[in-house]
């Protein structure tokens, strides 16, 4: 018998893995570049090698949860980003250096999709809830990490603070080894074909595809404010990057209050409320001309977008329980497929009209999300709580 706080604790370390590995790329990388000697290309087939490797992580944990359980899955990614965090750190060649970007990223893939999977399994009721408040650990890791650098920076190198924050992940190993999780939901080994069918369910494809908007805004937020702040405000580097953060901080707050909102209230309408205070940080964000309305715009987005994965994730593990690995991967391969697209997309619009239509792609996308989450209503009311 497995204990259920530990195995949850357990899911929140893989979040902060994650975040880590999500947001250090990135808070290292001109520190790369200096060091490797890199162009603006090469700079950017670096960072494209991330969202690959959270794909290809995000693709196959599904199957393999469902099958042979998490110790395993859990315990050797973990691995695999530990390496990859010390490879980051003294890579000699551009090789290793992509190499050590592909399995920090494969290894935050699973443990994203993993840990979700994991929480959704061993909670009965109020999934929504519980995959809300993992999400903060995910914003712990991410904010973590470059407050680390920044503090740090001036007394150690990039190396050797990446390589110990690396050599403190093996606790996780340790962790994930050493608790009991619940055992493979599958172990006779449900007919392949089964989960295969589950490309062709309606209702998934419908959640994973309001998730394919849903990190879509997220990416165009992330990614392309600082940018358009920059441009379009005349806002410095440095407040650029603290309104971002504004952001994030504003995800992780939002779903440390959905994890108690969500066992009172009915998700749907909560993901419409969220919607809704996202639409109005982009009309912020549209006619932002000082810091603080930047810092307002961005934190009132983050908080608008904490509630879409939470809770799509939590109709998907209600409605496909026995498979809940296999559909939780599915999910998140059509979310990063929506992330990677327009993001591409994005950059195509803003080198033909300016970085201005980024406040223009958001309402765009939110307004999308709107009119599925309606459809999604339609959909899977009787099948599960809405």
């Amino acid at each position: 018998m497995y204990n259920r706080t530990l195995v949850f604790a357990a899911a929140c370390v893989g979040l902060v893995l994650f975040g880590i590995g999500l947001i250090t790329l990135g808070s290292i990388l001109p520190g790369l570049v200096e060091t490797f000697q890199l162009s603006e290309v090469g700079a950017g087939a670096l960072v494209s090698i991330l969202p690959l490797g959270i794909l290809a992580g995000s693709l196959i944990f599904g199957p393999i949860v469902d099958r042979y359980g998490y110790k395993g899955m859990l315990t050797a990614n973990a691995l695999f980003m530990v390496a990859g965090l010390q490879g980051l750190a003294y890579s000699d060649t551009l090789w290793e250096l992509q190499l050590s970007i592909f399995l920090v990223a494969f290894g935050g893939g699973v443990m994203n999709g993993a840990g979700s999977a994991l929480v959704s399994d061993i909670t009965e009721g109020g999934k929504g809830a519980n995959l809300s408040l993992l999400g903060v650990f995910f914003g712990l890791g991410a904010l973590g990490m470059p407050i680390m650098l920044g503090l740090l920076s001036e007394r150690f190198s990039y190396q050797s603070i990446v390589s110990a924050v690396g050599l403190a992940l093996l606790s996780a190993v340790f962790y994930f080894a050493f608790i009991r999780f619940p055992a493979p939901k599958n172990q006779g080994g449900a007919p392949a074909r089964e989960g295969m069918m589950l490309i062709r369910e309606p209702a998934l494809l419908l959640l994973g595809f309001y998730l394919f908007f849903q990190s879509g805004a997220e990416s165009l937020v992330t990614n392309w404010s600082t940018t358009y702040l920059l441009q379009k405000t005349g806002l410095d580097s440095r407040e650029a990057l603290f309104a971002l953060s504004a952001s994030v901080a504003g995800m992780t707050v939002a779903r440390l209050l959905l994890s108690r909102l969500l066992r009172q209230l009915s998700p749907f309408w909560v993901l419409m409320a969220s919607l809704g205070i996202a639409l109005a940080g982009s009309a912020v964000l549209m006619s932002a001309t000082t810091y603080g309305l930047a810092i307002v715009a961005l934190a009132m987005l983050g908080t608008g977008l904490a509630g879409g994965f939470p809770i799509i994730l939590g109709y998907i593990g209600d409605m496909y329980a026995r498979l809940s690995g296999t559909a939780f991967s599915i999910a998140f391969t059509i979310a990063l497929f929506g992330n990677m697209l327009i993001n591409y997309l994005m950059g195509r619009v803003s080198g033909a009209f300016g970085i201005g239509q980024l406040t223009t792609a958001l309402l765009l996308a939110l307004f999308v999300m709107a009119l599925l989450l309606g459809v999604v209503r339609g959909r899977i009311r009787g099948k599960v709580a809405v």
